[in-house]
């Protein structure tokens, strides 16, 4: 199917975009029987540029489907002509602004970027630490102050441990490290010494067993270490040492790393 019979879908703001693109592929998931064109336009910050956008989208309305717009810019010039374009505008900001001005009973301050930019400048810092933390303290490579762990995620190898303890510390500021279970922990049926102070801390995850060879043989094609039978076996044992430690796990074969990160912000009581 070419692009031209999907329907197109922009994402529009005068920031990054995120917002934009989360809200909207959130809203969008509900109907997946559609097919959709994604485009994204970030940093619209002058009315020119947003009649800019304005002509591109008309232009792909005139040609094909009528587009749906996703918009979060904030400044009400910038969303007024950005209004205009021959799209479905669904204004994910300027809709609820005034509910929440009077609600708070003053008027917003109308600056864009906040979201995800340096607009508090502690928490920012704080993402970026944690940024930090997790890269050192990925796949054990460090055991330098384990102990400022919020979260240790523990687990076989290519599990997710890596992109997951990411997402905390970009998305939620959180220091989280992570550790692999190996055949010698398995033998033991003990966690790896250097995580028992911190027993509290440890989070588990674990896949299926077909789901984790697919994942290693793309690493390593035809060896042991990809096989069924190796995958079983460490994930059968990784689950009984999280049953006999009262560790909390999650199977993380059908979960997006973003379902995972909030199942462990729960499940840890954990917050930045």
């Amino acid at each position: 199917m070419t692009n031209d019979a999907l329907r197109p879908v922009y994402f529009l703001s005068d920031s990054t975009g995120i917002t934009a693109e989360t809200l909207g592929n959130t809203l969008l998931t509900q109907f997946p029987e559609n097919e959709f064109d994604r485009i994204t336009i970030p940093f619209i910050t002058t009315v020119d540029q947003a009649r800019s956008v304005v002509k591109v989208i008309d232009h792909r309305a005139a040609t094909g489907l009528q587009p749906i717009v996703f918009s979060t810019a904030v400044g009400s010039e910038i969303r007024q002509t950005l209004g205009t374009c021959n799209g479905i505008i669904v204004d994910l900001i300027g809709t609820h602004v005034g509910q929440l001005e009077r609600a708070l009973g003053t008027a917003s301050s109308g600056e864009p970027g906040r979201a995800h930019g340096l607009g508090n400048a502690a928490r920012y810092q704080s993402r970026m630490a944690a940024v930090e933390y997790a890269m050192e303290h990925d796949d054990g490579q460090s055991l330098r102050a384990l102990e400022k762990a919020q979260v240790i995620l523990v687990a076989p190898s290519r599990c997710g441990k890596t992109p997951t303890t990411m997402y905390l510390a970009l998305q939620h500021g959180i220091f989280a490290a992570n550790f692999p279970l190996v055949d010698e922990d398995f033998d033991r049926e003990g966690l790896p010494k250097p995580l028992r102070p911190f027993i509290s801390k440890c989070f588990g995850l674990t896949t299926n067993p077909l789901r984790l060879s697919q994942v290693r043989t793309e690493r390593r094609r035809g060896s042991p270490y990809a096989s069924l039978r190796q995958c079983g076996f460490e994930l059968r044992s990784a689950e009984r040492l999280y049953v006999s430690h009262g560790i909390p796990y999650l199977n993380s074969a059908s979960v997006s790393v973003e379902e995972m990160a909030a199942t462990i912000l729960q499940k840890m009581n954990l917050k930045h």
